[in-house]
């Protein structure tokens, strides 16, 4: 559903994806992982044809994303970084929208959109300007959003952030449920712990190069007795302890 070769990308002097090869197959979710900076966003904007590579090649459900950007953007589910709906329309009215982006017809849309306000606790939001919702009641609607059209591909960035608990447990079992009815997921993510049990793969990206790319028990093998975030803090790099005495050591006493 998604394969790179050899992808990169620089800005100016600045290279930011080094010739990453990744795949990611129907029915398969793949968390990618990485600090921030380290390219992910970049990645998913690449696939999703909102920008050109430096050099290398990506096919996402078997179209060239730079050729045929608006027809990627058709088949896929996208949640980017910075989603913001517009803030003079209602929830449902938002979720309508993009319904209608996507030709469901209205029968079909209106169903959609219920089904997803009510999976998702925004019910009883969905009638409030989107301009009034906190920051995770705009997520669960950019997450619905990526659900509308019933992709058989979704590309993720950061779903689960802002989210609280509950929530983030239900996208979770959302998704893995979505992947076992054969939906490829690839899902950016700071938060590991419950992701990596419901997953079916693990990608680490640093500064643009992927480290490792495997099943949490295949990457952790490699490292006993260490968590997949354990793993993940010994490859790219833990907190600079001794910046953090220094930076206490300076307050007043």
């Amino acid at each position: 559903m998604i394969e790179t070769r050899g992808l990169t990308k620089r800005f100016g002097k600045h290279l930011v994806l080094d010739e990453l090869d990744l795949q990611v197959r129907a029915g398969e979710w793949v968390l990618y992982l990485g600090q921030n900076g380290a390219g992910k966003s970049t990645t998913m904007k690449l696939l999703m044809g909102l920008g050109e590579p430096t050099a290398g090649t990506a096919r996402v459900l078997g179209l060239d994303p730079w050729r045929q950007g608006p027809e990627v953007r058709r088949r896929v589910g996208f949640l980017p970084e910075d989603f913001h709906p517009y803030d003079y329309l209602t929830g449902r009215e938002y979720l309508q929208f993009v319904g209608d982006l996507f030709d469901l017809g209205r029968e079909r849309r209106d169903r959609r959109a219920d089904e997803l306000l009510e999976l998702l606790d925004l019910g009883e939001a969905a009638h409030q300007f989107t301009r009034e919702y906190s920051h995770g009641m705009r997520k669960k609607l950019g997450i619905a959003a990526a659900l509308m059209h019933e992709p058989r591909l979704l590309v993720l960035d950061e779903p689960t952030a802002e989210l609280d608990p509950r929530t983030s447990d239900l996208i979770r079992l959302v998704l893995r449920g979505l992947a076992d009815a054969g939906t490829g997921i690839l899902m950016s993510t700071h938060i590991l712990g419950a992701a990596e049990k419901h997953c079916d793969r693990a990608a680490i990206l640093h500064e643009g190069k992927l480290l490792r790319c495997g099943s949490p028990a295949e990457i952790t093998a490699q490292f006993p007795g260490l968590s997949l975030e354990e793993v993940f803090l010994r490859l790219t790099g833990t907190a600079d302890a001794e910046k953090v005495k220094s930076f206490l050591e300076k307050r007043p006493s």
